[in-house]
């Protein structure tokens, strides 16, 4: 990677959600006190509801799987085979300390890597996440939902490469009732996990010089 301080990790087994957001959470925090680096994360996790702080009951439709209670912002996501999940554990505190601007490039660099896969995806005003149209419709491709603690980001994003979308049945995919799920599968894409990876590792660096926006502005 082009920047030493962030560690690249795939893991191409799946891994269980709440190990995972443990590991994640005792990286943070050493971040935070300056005995690790920086970690991009990148996993599939087996079939699981997960509900962020503002999730609604009434958006459980039909528990087919575990659902867990996560400290991510957001509401009810589903993760599983087929998706493409980043853990990004990045130090704000040394990169401009701008919450939005550190969502606002994260979805950037999602589209650009999307598009370089040929999904043209987008973010929308008021709609978290990263969006196509597919169908007729605009569908969402991809979910983010983040928390930063003494100004270190948790969790991240997914990316619905070849999910079974009737698994998002279950639940009312981020508050959202009126807007669809889609997947590069469904788009007639064939990617892998391993090319998804790749394309998102040419934006990285692009996308750690996003987040020192506020301080190159206040230059």
């Amino acid at each position: 990677m082009a920047d030493q301080d962030v560690e690249w990790r795939v893991d191409r087994d799946p891994v269980a959600y709440e190990p995972a957001v443990a590991a994640m959470e005792e990286r943070a925090a050493a971040v935070s006190a300056g005995t690790a680096r920086e970690l991009v994360w990148l996993l599939e996790h087996p079939p699981v509801y997960t509900a962020g702080t503002s999730a609604d009951a009434a958006d459980l439709l039909a528990p087919r799987f575990p659902v867990i209670a996560t400290g991510r912002g957001g509401k009810h996501t589903y993760h599983g085979p087929g998706q493409r999940v980043g853990y990004l554990v990045l130090d704000l505190g040394r990169r401009g300390r701008d919450v939005r601007c550190f969502v606002h490039g994260l979805e950037r660099w999602l589209a650009d890597t999307l598009e370089r896969l040929g999904v043209d995806a987008y973010a929308v005003p008021g709609r978290v996440g990263l969006w196509t149209w597919a169908g007729g419709a605009e569908a969402k491709v991809g979910a983010i939902g983040v928390r930063v603690k003494r100004w270190v980001t948790l969790h991240g994003f997914s990316v619905n490469l070849s999910p079974n979308l009737s698994h998002f049945g279950g639940i009312v995919p981020c508050g959202l009732a009126e807007y669809p799920v889609t997947s590069l599968a469904a788009l007639g894409l064939d990617v892998s996990s391993e090319t998804f990876d790749a394309a998102l590792a040419l934006g990285l660096p692009a996308f750690l010089d996003t987040l020192a926006c506020t301080a190159q502005i206040e230059a």
